[in-house]
């Protein structure tokens, strides 16, 4: 037992640098700050369970039950049809995504089902098409519907990112100083712990990222070349006057608060003449996908970065430095990194010139993936001249 003198609390923390540690600290701030879940204009609170891996589809009865609470007040802003029969209401949804809906042996929807007095048909997988809801009872028809969208977009959150919007930043002579950069950086700080060649971006890949999206489908891709060029319509060419950006690139800056632990570190991107014009755009565009389910809300505003070193190239040559918390099959993610030594490349660097660029393009860009140029494949993109 421990004394402690009156009036002082004895506060004992214990911090366990393991992966278990890591994953019991998630846990705890899922309870703290449960997720939000944003539906029909209504806001749903996601209640964690205790055991929350979803390892193998083998636990789908608690993870529906955990799931369910959050759904138990339907939307009513749904569009449901009467029928002869009684209500009917459909579902768009990526075929990846229906044998979450199905569970194992078919429980998730028999649940449901029974729960909301509903049919619910589902597209066999493979097979692209619309979950049909269909009920005697307007409600229970629009409580089905509720609650597949939580499961939907729950299951969703889980899937590693596919695609993302960005700027391609990797003009001939942002190459060349890009190297130029790396090279003197090896020079002159090499000795720096952590600090060797694998943990430099590929100066082809050079880019200025928008916003993370998860593509599921042809047709999500599709919607996603349309939303933007709705943006592009509606507000990019106001902002652009229908010419590229010039922007300059330098100055670096790292995304940890300890300089002698980096694991990213950035060159900050700027328009040339001063104005907030890229600012405001990427913040529009990002409010925009944001706001139809395409982003998830994580942040108000894009920080304008480019990543220069990630320690994650270290191992994957091929990491674009952001990953989901979870895997697809629900397992929370855990990423060991080794750090490196910043504070002599700050303070050699801080003001190092990458070249200025014209931006006249957002991507939507593919990951893992490359193009004949050595960049990542576009899957569309809009033009601002």
């Amino acid at each position: 037992m421990n004394r402690s003198t009156p009036g002082v609390s004895l506060i004992l923390l214990t911090v366990i640098l393991d992966k278990r540690a890591c994953v019991k600290i998630h846990i705890i701030m899922e309870v703290l700050r449960p997720q939000l879940i944003k539906i029909g204009g209504r806001v749903y609170r996601k209640n964690p369970i205790q055991e929350q891996t979803y390892q193998h589809e083998e636990e789908d009865d608690d993870y529906y039950q955990g799931l369910m609470e959050c759904a138990e007040e339907p939307c009513e802003t749904y569009e449901v049809m009467q029928t002869p029969q009684g209500f009917r209401c459909t579902v768009k949804a990526p075929s990846l995504l229906y044998k979450h809906i199905v569970g194992k042996r078919g429980d998730t929807r028999k649940k449901l089902e029974v729960e909301t007095k509903t049919s619910i048909s589902i597209p066999k997988p493979g097979q692209e098409g619309e979950i049909v809801i269909t009920g005697q009872h307007r409600s229970g028809v629009i409580s089905a519907r509720t609650r597949i969208d939580v499961l939907l977009l729950t299951f969703r959150r889980k899937q590693p990112f596919t695609h993302f919007l960005a700027f391609f930043l990797n003009e001939a002579e942002v190459q060349e100083r890009f190297l130029k950069f790396q090279e003197e950086v090896l020079e002159k700080c090499s000795m720096d712990h952590g600090v060797d060649s694998s943990i430099f971006q590929n100066p082809k890949k050079l880019h200025l990222t928008i916003g993370m999206l998860v593509l599921l489908s042809e047709q999500e891709i599709q919607q996603t070349c349309e939303m933007l060029q709705q943006c592009k319509e509606e507000f990019i060419d106001d902002i652009s006057g229908g010419k590229p950006l010039e922007v300059e690139m330098a100055g670096i800056e790292y995304m940890n608060d300890d300089p002698g632990m980096v694991d990213v570190l950035y060159a900050k991107v700027h328009m040339k003449d001063g104005s907030n014009r890229l600012q405001e755009l990427v913040d529009r565009v990002l409010e925009r996908f944001q706001a139809s389910g395409l982003i998830v809300k994580e942040w108000n505003s894009v920080k304008l970065h480019a990543t220069v070193m990630n320690t994650l190239f270290r191992k994957d040559p091929n990491a674009e430095g952001r990953y989901n918390l979870y895997t697809a099959d629900g397992k929370y993610i855990f990423k060991e990194r080794e750090s490196f030594d910043g504070r002599n490349i700050l303070k050699l660097f801080e003001n190092f010139s990458f070249g200025t660029l014209k931006l006249n393009s957002i991507h939507i860009s593919q990951r893992f993936t490359v193009d004949s140029f050595g960049n990542y494949a576009s899957c569309g993109q809009i033009n601002f001249s």
